[in-house]
């Protein structure tokens, strides 16, 4: 009688729980692999490969002593924000220029505040080193 009886189904987890343990690895490699690149990238104002960019739609000048100006009326980082937001920040392209004794920080200042507003294509203007 045994013999003809009908076996419930299983469902086997342990290979489920293999697949979920190797996923979360790698995606926490692939996370912690990412996190050195996050950062931005910034060339000083003399550049050895300084290469032609198409006209910015908004020019935003740093000066040695943190002042903004964009094009060519002071500005805060507020106001770049709120300039980049009212323009079509997906299709802005921002250059951002500096004096050769301006801080990083000041820099650092001028990108967060584009970036804030939406803005994506952020170039560094930069002079071209004679070889």
């Amino acid at each position: 009688m045994r013999y003809f009886e009908t076996r419930k189904a299983r469902i086997e987890i342990i290979p489920m729980i293999d697949i979920m343990l190797f996923l979360l690895v790698f995606f926490a490699m692939m996370t912690l692999r990412m996190i050195p690149t996050s950062g931005q990238l910034s060339k000083l104002p003399t550049s050895s490969t300084a290469t032609a960019i198409p006209p910015p739609k908004l020019m935003v000048e740093i000066r040695a002593n943190g002042q903004l100006l964009v094009e060519g009326h002071d500005a805060e980082p507020a106001d770049i924000t709120a300039l980049v937001k009212a323009r079509d920040p997906a299709n802005l392209a921002v250059t951002i220029a500096g004096s050769d004794d301006a801080s990083m920080q000041y820099l650092m200042k001028a990108v967060d505040a584009v970036r804030l507003g939406g803005a994506t294509q952020i170039g560094l203007a930069a002079k071209q080193v004679p070889r």
